[in-house]
């Protein structure tokens, strides 16, 4: 179903669409166009940014505690690097890991899988007070518990 026929077209439709916004606008106490300030968007500068980003997106069932580890994070590009590097290969449909921003390296994202895995686990791991759920402490270290060669 697309948007457009989730809300109906013509009059009613549009009409239908001002009331929902005027609702939420009200619930959340601001004025404007109804996406004008919910979403920001975020530049990303460097490589720290954006494996923060990769991670902090990666992690999300995690933290929502619809998932304990990130192999069991349906729908995510963790979960299908996971899956990829098991078989020693890369994931199609995603931006391929090529090595250290510090070398030359072919098109793809500005470091290694190894380090990203490391990344995601031990960020994981850390239990924070404002989301609900956590990588538990007992889970070993996820390169001892994927066994995945590090040069995928």
């Amino acid at each position: 179903m697309n948007r457009r026929s989730a809300v109906g077209t013509g009059p009613a439709g549009g009409s239908s669409c001002r009331i929902i916004a005027r609702q939420a606008n009200r619930e959340d106490g601001c004025t404007g166009r109804f996406w004008e300030s919910r979403f920001k968007s975020q530049a990303l500068l460097d490589e720290r940014a954006l494996a923060a980003c990769m991670a902090y997106v990666d992690l999300n069932p995690i933290r929502a505690k619809m998932a304990d580890t990130p192999e069991t994070s349906d729908h995510t590009s963790i979960q299908r690097r996971i899956w990829a590097a098991r078989d020693g290969k890369q994931p199609h449909q995603l931006f391929p890991f090529a090595g250290s921003p510090r070398e030359p390296m072919p098109v793809g994202l500005p470091f290694q899988l190894q380090d990203y895995l490391e990344l995601i686990d031990w960020s994981g791991h850390y239990l924070r007070e404002d989301k609900r759920g956590a990588i538990n402490e007992q889970v070993p270290p996820i390169l001892d518990r994927l066994q995945i060669d590090p040069q995928h």
